[in-house]
């Protein structure tokens, strides 16, 4: 077979193995999934996008190369696991503990037009306090604003902004989704989760709620928040996507290794019933008719015997012979045949009778013929 490159091509070729020999971490560019994916088919154990100057090797056939791959799978998953991505977490906190005990006023209550107002009045003094900085007073105040109308998503946002001046962020996020409960386009909601989900370093939750706001209503606060998130966010996001392409690398692999194991257990199996079938005496041969594995065993340590039953006239005859002992005449003046079955009586000790289901017809012995024939006397010319 011919060569299909010319000496340009193999020369590129020649240099792209040895590329792969020293950045074999290069396999797993995406341009060259498709080579990847052939290695992997033919039971390639490849490195991991991570790894230094390391050669690959690939597993031959047999039950010792697979299990080497999988020895070599695990301890590449116990040597390099998953480090943790480096995040900056200026600016997180530890957080406030849960409160249980926050109100959030009767849910099923509907506010009375003199109820509405009333919590106007009460949100504009909170608002005058938030300004004033006097957060807990705010705090107080749009509180009571809540329990005269629960179904206001604004009072909720806003009295989860005063939460984040109180470094209070899961105070905040409680507040801030039942807001967005009750109104899911509130953008002052989405921002102030965001910003609450950010002192927590959930900087995913934060990047979304932010990208929401932003959706909503722009606002530069929001948009300036966002962006300091937004780093560990995508650090996070390539991260998993890491983690994911592992994993299902991994099954990929696990998958090969249980074809290939059902396939060579498909072929053993095929060996040892042919291997069976093999070491089983044919039909028709001495064996077939219920004497003893001795006899048997003696048969085959008697070298006549043995380059007779090599013989394909001779075990053509016998197993012709087996299905019909009459047919023992067709052979009857045949020296070899005859002298075959004479050395069979002689080594059976059957007087005569072979183990095929029958005696011998005259002119064979046994039966009350003259005996077997040998090959120098006159067969059939009596």
């Amino acid at each position: 077979m011919s060569c299909p490159f010319n000496e340009e091509q193999l020369l590129q070729l020649q240099a792209f193995v040895e590329l792969c020999k020293t950045q074999p971490q290069i396999i797993h560019h995406p341009k060259l999934a498709f080579f990847k994916d052939y290695l992997v088919s033919l039971g390639v154990t490849l490195p991991a996008a991570t790894f230094g100057t390391k050669h690959f090797t690939a597993s031959g056939d047999g039950a010792t190369n697979e299990n080497q791959a999988a020895e070599n799978d695990s301890s590449e998953e116990e040597s390099e696991p998953e480090s943790d991505v480096e995040l900056n977490m200026e600016g997180v906190i530890e957080g406030d503990p849960i409160d249980n005990d926050q109100i959030m006023g009767d849910q099923t209550k509907e506010p009375t037009d003199e109820d509405r107002d009333l919590s106007d009045e009460k949100r504009t003094e909170a608002m005058k306090a938030f300004a004033e900085q006097q957060y807990e007073k705010a705090i107080k105040l749009y509180t009571e604003a809540i329990e005269l109308n629960p179904q206001s998503a604004l009072l909720f946002a806003k009295r989860g902004q005063v939460y984040l001046k109180l470094n209070k962020p899961n105070a905040c996020i409680k507040d801030c989704t039942r807001a967005l409960e009750l109104n899911c386009d509130s953008a002052a909601a989405y921002k102030f989760r965001g910003r609450a989900y950010r002192l927590l370093g959930k900087f995913e939750e934060a990047s979304h709620d932010l990208c929401e706001s932003l959706k909503i209503d722009y606002d530069d606060q929001a948009n300036e928040w966002l962006n300091d998130v937004k780093p560990n966010a995508e650090k996070l996001r390539q991260h998993k996507l890491t983690v994911q392409r592992k994993k299902e690398e991994k099954e990929h692999r696990e998958k090969l290794r249980r074809l290939r194991k059902a396939q060579e257990a498909r072929s053993n199996a095929a060996k040892a019933q042919a291997q069976a079938h093999a070491q089983a005496p044919p039909s028709g041969m001495p064996g077939a008719g219920g004497f003893s594995s001795h006899d048997f065993a003696s048969l085959f340590m008697d070298p006549e015997i043995m380059t007779a039953f090599q013989d394909p006239e001779v075990m053509n005859a016998l197993q012709d012979c087996s299905v019909n002992p009459a047919n023992f005449v067709k052979y009857q003046n045949n020296p070899k045949i005859a002298a075959a079955i004479q050395k069979l009586q002689a080594k059976l000790g059957k007087g005569g009778s072979m183990p095929f289901g029958g005696g011998f017809p005259p002119g064979f012995g046994g039966a009350g013929g003259r005996g077997a024939a040998g090959p120098d006397d006159d067969v059939g010319l009596d």
